[in-house]
């Protein structure tokens, strides 16, 4: 028997974005960018370091967990009794980059965190899109 208050779900995006890897990378991972698109933040691209993202509802708690330039990131986001692993994964395609982005850990009983994090993540990628097709 599966015991389900340990079962998780996660939110998972995707697009195919007419940018190379290492543009959408900058937007992913340099502060002032991050800030553009997603949240204030003291992010620093380096494996185990603490970093938080800071909103004006509140802040989220977050460590990096795995950096592979241009192609993996990872790190941890807690909040609100919400503990989760957001993992950003980049594919060359022929013609950009087809990027994913998977939010893993959201318990059955969190299910308005879960449905907050599905329009919240849809409304991230846009402003992040729109990030990178400006970027010089």
């Amino acid at each position: 028997m599966t015991n389900t208050a340990t079962e998780t779900r996660s939110v998972i995006v995707e697009r195919d974005v007419a940018f190379p890897a290492e543009r959408i990378w900058r937007a992913l991972t340099q502060p002032h960018l991050i800030e553009e698109w997603l949240m204030k933040n003291d992010f620093k691209p380096v494996v185990g370091q603490d970093f938080k993202l800071t909103a004006d509802w509140g802040s989220v708690g977050c460590k990096v967990l795995e950096i592979e330039p241009n192609r993996t990131l990872s790190y941890t986001w807690d909040a609100y009794g919400l503990e989760s692993v957001v993992t950003w994964t980049l594919t060359p395609t022929g013609t950009g980059t087809h990027l994913r982005m998977e939010q893993a850990g959201f318990r059955s009983d969190q299910e308005q965190a879960y449905q907050g994090a599905k329009y919240g993540w849809q409304d991230f990628f846009a402003k992040l899109e729109q990030v990178v097709a400006r970027e010089d």
